[in-house]
């Protein structure tokens, strides 16, 4: 338990110090009016204390991908936890904060106006599409997810087509209600249940002793199939690390904190503290079945169309904390999912709404923008949940790519420590074309090809910024 206890601290220090230094870099304004005070509309500017806007945000983006995406990768051995913790803090924090305070100066603008505006009108017509696709992709994941664990939870009574349904019409009313009506409302009651579930496992690992892997025993790559750590685990530990899908939630928030000086709290914060789910849920599945080995042979011997992760948290959360204490986790996992796709579905219209310059504030108009992205969701739901899943993965990171340079150019063009956006920017650059060119869902190329591939792609990459960047060139 001791590597991981570090993992824990070092992620709590990294808020107070690192958060401290992106604050610091980006120059907040606390005197400066934000959207929610100077353009509050009752819909969807609405202000919020503080508290509130971090729980919504935390709840936004802590879905499924901390506690999944942290079963996979901790497959892969001990260094899943190296990239949880330095992921966070220089990685998906920074994106988070960045790309939320720059939402916050341009009137809570959405992901693709932020990144368009920075790196020119095709990428923004390129992040329109990318970005509504993925949010399509959250809403039909995080169905499929929860209702698969509400029904394990109510032991089939009613079955699975039910609690999709169930779950599709609270998303429905969740993206066409204003902020304050069910969202703002609802959160406190899945905070508490998240809370619940965290504080849960957390003790269950200590009080169990649990053989949790330490840094001491090396980091050698333990998966089953031998994947390759680089790119594979960057990918499978996506929310719990770096993820672009937090930029497109960070727009929410924007237009409801009541000022910049809160912004570290709900952005930076949220983020460390998605990071701290995913370290419990990686420890937890490591260390209950004895061992990492021990976990692959498990999740090996289950059905080949098994939900897996959901399986793991399910026997977890029901043996370590009893029939009450796993029932009130595993609410805790299904509130995370079911507050990240509402919010997700929502986000899908409000980006929708901006491209086409369609006001929200009549339900009419909410409407016409909301059904078409219903209608697209309930297809994706028929598809296979673990193909689902694999491409959100992907996809969910290359956004992550585009915000950290979009970030990057914002930051250099105002003459600020560009350096805090540009190294994780190059990295992530690296780990999702790697990716695309080796894993199977891609090209399937040999490690050799797509790792050239990868970095050829990272120095265009770098090479293109300094070149069209026309301040660095002069100074």
């Amino acid at each position: 338990m001791i590597s991981f206890t570090i993992a824990v601290i070092v992620l709590i220090v990294g808020y107070v110090v690192y958060g401290k230094v992106a604050e610091r870099v980006f120059g907040i304004e606390p005197d400066r009016p934000t959207p929610a005070i100077s353009n509050p509309d009752g819909v969807d500017y609405v202000p919020l204390p503080w508290w509130k806007a971090f729980l919504i945000q935390f709840l936004n983006i802590a879905g499924l991908g901390p506690i999944f995406g942290a079963i996979m990768g901790i497959m892969y051995g001990s260094s899943a936890f190296l990239w949880i913790v330095f992921g966070t803090i220089f990685g998906g924090a920074v994106h988070d904060y960045m790309s939320g305070m720059m939402s916050v100066r341009a009137n809570g603008a959405s992901l693709p106006e932020l990144v368009g505006k920075e790196l020119g009108n095709s990428v923004k017509v390129f992040m329109n599409i990318f970005s509504i696709g993925l949010m399509v992709l959250v809403g039909a994941v995080f169905i499929s997810g929860p209702a698969e664990l509400l029904n394990n939870m109510t032991t089939g009574a009613i079955g699975v087509t039910w609690w999709i349904v169930i779950i599709f019409t609270y998303y429905i009313l969740a993206t066409l209600l204003p902020i304050d009506k069910i969202i703002g409302k609802i959160y406190p009651v899945f905070g508490l249940a998240l809370l619940i579930m965290v504080v849960g496992i957390l003790i269950a690992l200590y009080v169990n002793n649990a053989a949790v892997p330490e840094f001491s025993a090396g980091f050698a790559n333990q998966h089953p199939q031998q994947l390759p750590i680089f790119p594979m685990m960057f990918i499978s530990i996506a929310c719990g690390a770096v993820s672009g899908f937090h930029a497109t939630q960070s727009p929410l928030m924007a237009r409801c904190i009541q000022n910049e000086k809160y912004g570290r709290r709900v952005f930076y914060g949220s983020m460390v503290v998605e990071g701290i789910v995913a370290l419990v849920w990686a420890a937890a599945a490591a260390s209950f079945f004895g061992s990492i080995e021990g976990l692959q042979e498990y999740v090996g011997g289950l059905a080949p169309t098994a939900n897996k992760p959901a399986v793991v948290v399910d026997v977890i959360a029901k043996t370590w904390l009893g029939p009450v204490g796993g029932f009130l986790a595993l609410l805790g996992v299904v509130a995370a999912p079911l507050s990240t796709g509402d919010t997700a579905l929502r986000s899908a219209r409000l980006m929708t709404a901006e491209f086409l310059k369609m006001n929200q504030k009549p339900i009419k108009n909410r409407l016409w923008v909301a059904v078409p992205i219903f209608i697209i969701t309930f297809i994706l739901l028929q598809i296979n949940f673990d193909v689902i899943w694999r491409y959100f993965a992907w996809w969910n990171q290359t956004l992550s790519v585009f915000t950290l340079w979009a970030i990057t150019v914002y930051l250099s063009k105002r003459n600020k420590f560009y350096g805090i956006s540009l190294i994780p920017a190059l990295f992530m650059t690296c780990v999702t074309v790697s990716y695309i060119f080796l894993a199977p869902e891609g090209f399937s190329l040999s490690p050799v090809i797509a790792y050239s591939v990868g970095i050829g792609t990272t120095l265009g990459a770098i090479i293109l910024f300094y070149v069209r960047n026309p301040k660095l060139k002069t100074e």
